[in-house]
């Protein structure tokens, strides 16, 4: 089995333990303080609070035609949880930019529970919990730029 091969069975098999192990029962909307829905939560996990995502970008990571992205960007733009801002490089585009407020809401709304995850850190030495956080890190952003070259249609 060659090195690639090995690595793929590697995160097959340890990403859904990690899943399993710190995922919790789904929550509706409206029975937290929060208000998002699932598509909300998937939407801002997606954004970060420093680094800006365009909106069609966005749209078509999520398979969202740009009138839903619009009609969710704005209610949680209401809600405090993300800012709307023109791009830099081309003022016809949006950027999009998670808020403390976004940050705390979409952590209090994860599939992933907070307390298990922070268990499962400390069964680690700090350098490692850092080089498992920073691993993951890099996986998303390869996971990103992949999405970008080559979006995935949804289904099985």
């Amino acid at each position: 089995m060659t090195r690639l091969r090995r690595d793929v069975f590697a995160i097959q098999r340890y990403y859904p333990q990690i899943y399993l192990s710190c995922h919790r029962h789904h929550v509706r909307a409206v029975s937290t303080p929060y208000r998002l829905s699932a598509q909300d939560s998937a939407l801002l996990t997606h954004l970060d609070e420093e680094q800006a995502v365009l909106t069609g970008e966005l749209a078509r990571h999520l398979s969202l035609s740009a009138s839903t992205l619009s009609a969710s960007v704005k209610r949680l733009a209401s809600l405090g949880y993300l800012v709307r801002r023109p791009c830099a490089r081309d003022r016809r585009k949006i950027d999009l930019l998670l808020t403390a407020k976004g940050a705390e809401a979409l952590s209090g709304t994860s599939v992933l529970d907070r307390r298990r995850i922070e268990g499962l850190l400390t069964q680690l030495m700090p350098i490692e919990a850092r080089r498992a956080v920073d691993g993951l890190a890099l996986l998303a952003q390869a996971a990103r730029q992949l999405q970008l070259k080559q979006p995935q249609t949804r289904g099985y």
